[in-house]
């Protein structure tokens, strides 16, 4: 059977590779009006003789994200603007994974390979089926604004979920995967676009962003702002990169030759298209003030290196072309690079030549795509505390209270720009169905997410309901946290510790704290599940609930993923991305972009929960750390470690690699995150990991502002997270050794 199934794989690719031969065979033989239709043409011709045959508003009309169709020259319409953050968002049906910031906390390259494969899947099947029938509206192409990769720096800021955490290189090997997950390995068409945002230096405060100017120095700019764009711009081959609505050092970014010209293309080398964050063109002149008019942000935006603005400020191009603002010779460099992604994404070639039209519509919402968000959930789960064993319980525990806002609520578990499951599971729902037979669940919704948010009943009706199931039940589950409606983009909300979309506070709020301090003190022992995209400090209810949990905003699959890791079928493997202050008074200034006393390179208090942490219901032993002592600067360092799997049961490890620099009289973090892997071990299994650490990881930017491999002495640790001495959090078996760069 196995044999038959191969036969049957290999006939497939056979008669699908003779019907693409015959079909560019037929292509070859046949004969067009204008190269630019010919596709055995090579789109550099075909895009060059398209843009020579276009009239300067013709030109000036496909700038913008709605571009309207040219019918005189086949040019069908087409809006550049397109979501999939964590899956085809803001397009109807689609599978929604979970949100960005638990993508980062799974740790798991290959994972969000898969995920973003699967995603660029139903984008293609989506696309088409909009095609086929008449339509090509915005949320309908292939062009998507994802992955976001600015540094989270601050828990406060409300778009921080939409990241992949706190740190340079894990956001760059995540946003990596992502990036090819989406663009596909076809050698000559694009399966969809990525687009690495927002370019650069950019992370709130929400309100202010249109005027603020974010000011740093080299040091922290080359260290920290620049490394991921670099990484998804040359390793992951990113085709398209938004420029932010912020200044960066004086500059706005969607007008800085220096940002778009100098590092992306000559120093990177980057030959994709550049967009505007949504009105950033128009923040030039109105919220900058760094030109007068709208023709003179236009033009400085495109002679700067944005070739595509989303919104229509560049409608002003034509009147500034003949106010010779610019030349249409630099609109035809910016209009050749948006039709060559066209060209490469096969719009102008027929489906029987591109591959990837093949997508059946059905992939959408598959099984096969339902069980990768599940498995994603799972992976995103952080344990955070697991006193005397609390988890996992047993499905025969008895009379189960689930309590708070965020139990029962599809929406909180979708984050933002996400999509429409067909069928999203909340922890209640989750619970409910795992308990089935077995124990009787309880529901209450205990409070609102804060004070001053609209609902039907009081704060003390919702509270005297919760209390008097907590009474009756033999263990409550707690399902807090924030909600997307809170923490966002740039939103209209000014709620007690909650401003424009960002937080003023980091606890949580209020009335959620007192509901979880009353449900505590009637002696029911405690699960607490926290809901949220953002750093919580939660310094009472670490001291004195036995469990936590941390889920983020888990995806359609998240209340399946929850109870399978409470009631013990799968082991909770996710580590934090980011780190968990214990008070905003730890922090800077919100709106200072320095890195001092940000993120675990830099901080130098105690944190609540660091970078990396995370628990599981099993042990694992580090052992046999081996690497030379002694390297020349500039080579490679290889190291390997042994890990094994010392508890009863199966589980995941993710392994990390630290490097921190002894002696350098340059400020430098105080380590640094350099090599990770997700590993699965059977209980008494052991592995060998191994990294190679390229010889960048040891670099600093020096006096003279360059990057700069400097001899030394460094020290290496390798284990389930971060040195933490001092901090009493119990350290994850960590290996440590040092070497010396000669």
């Amino acid at each position: 059977m196995k044999l038959t199934s191969r036969i049957f794989i290999v006939k497939g690719s056979i008669i699908l590779g003779l019907a693409l031969a015959i079909t560019n065979l037929l292509v070859a033989q046949q004969t067009y009006e204008s190269p630019y239709q010919d596709p055995s043409l090579s789109t550099e011709v075909r895009v060059n003789d398209l843009v020579g045959r276009m009239t300067l508003p013709e030109k000036i009309s496909q700038m913008m994200n709605t571009a309207p169709a040219v019918d005189r020259l086949g040019i069908p319409a087409y809006d550049w603007w397109n979501e999939c953050l964590h899956g085809v968002g803001r397009a109807g049906l689609a599978t929604v994974f979970p949100q960005a910031i638990g993508l980062g906390a799974t740790w798991d390259e290959d994972l969000i390979f898969r995920v973003s494969t699967a995603i660029s899947d139903e984008a293609r099947a989506k696309h088409h089926e909009y095609v086929r029938n008449g339509s090509r509206k915005r949320y309908q192409g292939l062009t998507f604004w994802t992955p976001n990769i600015n540094i989270f720096r601050d828990p406060r800021w409300g778009r921080g979920q939409e990241t992949y955490g706190e740190d340079p290189f894990l956001t760059g090997k995540i946003g990596v995967q992502f990036i090819k997950g989406l663009q596909g390995d076809d050698p000559k068409y694009f399966k969809t676009i990525a687009t690495v945002k927002h370019y650069v230096v950019h992370s709130g405060p929400e309100p202010d962003r249109h005027s603020f100017d974010a000011v740093t120095d080299e040091r922290d700019f080359r260290e920290t702002y620049l490394p991921q764009f670099e990484m998804g711009i040359k390793e992951g081959k990113a085709y398209s990169v938004m420029c932010a609505y912020n200044r960066y050092n004086g500059e706005t970014c969607c007008g800085s030759d220096a940002l778009l010209n100098g590092i992306l293309r000559l120093e990177w080398g980057f030959d994709g298209y550049i967009v505007s964050d949504c009105g950033a063109i128009r923040d030039i002149y109105a919220g900058h003030k760094v030109v007068a008019t709208p023709k003179e942000a236009a033009a400085l935006a495109v002679k700067s290196g944005t070739d595509l603005e989303c919104s229509n400020v560049y409608r002003n191009l034509v009147s500034a072309v003949e106010k010779n603002l610019l030349t249409e010779q630099d609109i035809d460099v910016a209009l050749k690079r948006l039709f060559t992604a066209r060209f490469r994404l096969g719009m102008f070639d027929p489906d029987e030549m591109v591959g990837y039209s093949k997508i059946p519509f059905t992939t959408l919402d598959s099984e096969k795509n339902k069980a990768l968000a599940k498995e994603t959930a799972l992976k995103s789960i952080v344990l955070l505390k697991n006193e005397n064993n609390l988890l996992p319980l047993k499905k025969s525990v008895g009379k189960v209270a689930v309590i708070g806002p965020n139990s029962d609520q599809s929406f909180v578990l979708l984050g933002n720009y996400n999509g429409t499951p067909s069928d999203p599971v909340t922890p209640l729902r989750g619970i409910t169905e795992k308990l089935s037979g077995t124990s009787e669940v309880l529901y209450a919704q205990g409070c609102n997410w804060a004070a001053g948010m609209p609902g039907e009943k009081s704060n003390e009706e919702l509270k005297a309901e919760a209390l008097e199931i907590a009474k009756k039940a033999d263990i409550v589950i707690m399902c807090m946290g924030i909600t997307p409606r809170l923490e966002g983009e740039e939103m209209r909300v000014k709620i007690e510790g909650f401003l424009g979309g960002d937080r003023t506070r980091i606890d949580l709020p209020d009335i959620q704290q007192d509901l979880i301090k009353e449900i505590h003190a009637t002696g029911k022992p405690v699960v607490l599940v926290l809901l949220n995209g953002s750093a919580l400090a939660i310094n009472w209810e670490k001291d004195n609930i036995p469990a936590i949990v941390e889920t983020w905003y888990g995806g359609q699959e998240a209340g399946q993923a929850l109870a399978d890791v409470i009631f013990g079928y799968y082991n909770p493997g996710g580590r934090l991305p980011v780190t968990f202050y214990k008070s905003v008074n730890d922090l800077p200034d919100f709106s200072d972009y320095k890195m001092a006393n940000r993120t675990y390179r830099y901080f130098t208090g105690e944190p609540l929960y660091p970078f990396g942490y995370g628990l599981s219901y099993t042990t694992f032993k580090y052992s046999k750390f081996r690497t030379k002592k002694t390297y020349s600067s500039g080579d490679t360092i290889n190291v390997a470690v042994t890990v094994k799997n010392s508890g009863k049961i199966a589980g995941d490890e993710v392994v990390q690699l630290y490097v921190s620099n002894l002696v350098s009289s340059i400020p430098v973090p105080i380590r640094a995150l350099k090599g990770f892997k997700r590993i699965h071990l059977l209980p008494g299994e052991a592995k060998t990991v191994s990294f190679s650490i390229t010889p960048e990881a040891f670099s600093v930017i020096d006096e003279q502002n360059k990057r700069a491999i400097k001899p030394g002495k460094f020290e290496l640790t390798v284990g389930g997270g971060q040195p933490q001495s001092g901090t009493g959090i119990k350290e994850p078996g960590i290996l440590k050794t040092g070497i010396t760069l000669l």
